[in-house]
């Protein structure tokens, strides 16, 4: 079932657009999910509270900058993975280095990301682009307080993933 949850970019903006039109309130988080763990979980689940219908986009394979041997695991099954919780209503690869396409798409009512993200001061180039895109649309930005982990940081600890200055 989970995996009929995966769709195009495109199929996944005209679903988005016949909820809208049906008064569904969207909500879109956006992300590499690499390795699910709890904080990614509460954080969707959080997210989902705060609409109808909960999208999630997922960096494409060529555009994770996590450093060497990342992503762990390929877009497909990370898509995957995500379709498979509950509270994520569709799924869908974005293509670029950002989600700044799928939300130009996709309109969402409120575009969420995790606490990390909600200080100006740390917010990533990528990040920034991302919140003007969600405002030029109409949208909300809002942010999760949820359980923070680093994916990241729990790959190269327990799986020995080559080291690289560049990942975060």
């Amino acid at each position: 079932m989970s995996i009929t949850k995966v769709v195009p970019l495109n199929d996944l903006a005209r679903r988005v657009d016949v909820s809208r039109q049906a008064g569904l309130r969207i909500v879109q988080c956006h992300g590499c999910f690499d390795l699910m763990h709890v904080g990614h979980i509460r954080h969707l689940q959080a997210a989902r509270a705060m609409g109808d219908l909960l999208v999630v986009t997922v960096t494409a394979d060529a555009y994770v900058g996590k450093g060497a041997g990342r992503p762990a695991f390929g877009e497909a099954l990370r898509a995957e993975a995500l379709a498979a919780l509950a509270c994520v209503d569709l799924v869908a690869i974005v293509s670029g280095p950002t989600a700044v396409e799928a939300i130009r798409l996709l309109r969402p009512d409120v575009y969420v990301k995790g606490q990390v993200g909600e200080e100006p001061a740390r917010r990533s180039g990528k990040l920034r682009q991302e919140i003007a895109a969600v405002h030029d649309a109409g949208g909300d930005v809002r942010f999760t307080h949820e359980a923070v982990f680093s994916s990241t940081a729990l790959l190269n600890s327990h799986f020995r993933l080559p080291q690289d200055e560049t990942s975060s």
